[in-house]
């Protein structure tokens, strides 16, 4: 990739992000490892979450009726406090912010057996949306990582090419206007991999709410 705003080089289209957004965790090259499917717990109606970052809060509405397997594991790293000091690590204006699996010197964090993908769950990649980010190739290979939809992204909801599409489990209910500012910053290549932040997006702390 390109360093700068990609949306003064790159074409906005469909057909441009699906060849080459097929796989949202492009920067992971460990082995496939098995798909841990644990006993889901009873899980409350209403979960939320706050990520302090370094450029403000953003507060997550997590979804466990309809995404119970994404949200037991995204609350599981929470409460780990696996996310703190992780960095969004891969920031694309008119697409989406990712981050949770890396720290700030790119180095990447260990993390529990990836899960079981829900995306037939009925939830979309719409504006403020976060979803599981995973290996092109395996649908069931979501772990820590995750993106928060900057636009609608109707594509995401439609099977890839290993035949699956990409697991929304909760929505931005506040700290937008956040998401809008780490989506503008400026991005460059570092360490084989595109559309990185020039200064670190940090996550300072990941916390339940209620």
């Amino acid at each position: 990739m390109r360093g700068g705003k990609h949306d003064s080089i790159w074409p906005l289209s469909q057909s441009f992000y699906l060849s080459l957004f097929s796989c949202l965790e492009l920067f992971i090259y460990s082995p496939l490892l098995p798909v841990s499917s644990p006993p889901i717990p009873s899980l409350p109606l209403f979960m939320q979450v706050k990520l302090t970052t370094s450029h403000g809060d953003i507060v997550l509405e997590l979804d466990p009726k309809n995404a119970p397997i994404s949200t037991e594991n995204f609350v599981a790293y929470v409460k780990s406090g696996h996310y703190e000091g992780t960095v969004f690590h891969r920031v694309i204006d008119s697409f989406m912010i990712q981050g949770g699996g890396h720290n700030a010197d790119l180095s990447k964090k260990a993390t529990s057996k990836p899960i079981k993908n829900e995306w037939k769950n009925g939830l979309k990649n719409v504006r403020g949306a976060v979803a599981m980010a995973r290996l092109g190739g395996n649908p069931d290979s979501a772990t820590s990582q995750f993106f928060i939809n900057t636009v609608d992204n109707a594509f995401l909801d439609k099977p890839q090419p290993d035949g699956a599409a990409y697991a929304v489990f909760g929505k931005v209910t506040s700290g937008m206007d956040v998401v809008d500012k780490i989506r503008k910053v400026k991005t460059t290549n570092k360490q084989g991999m595109g559309d990185v932040p020039v200064e670190p997006v940090t996550i300072a702390k990941a916390e339940m709410l209620g």
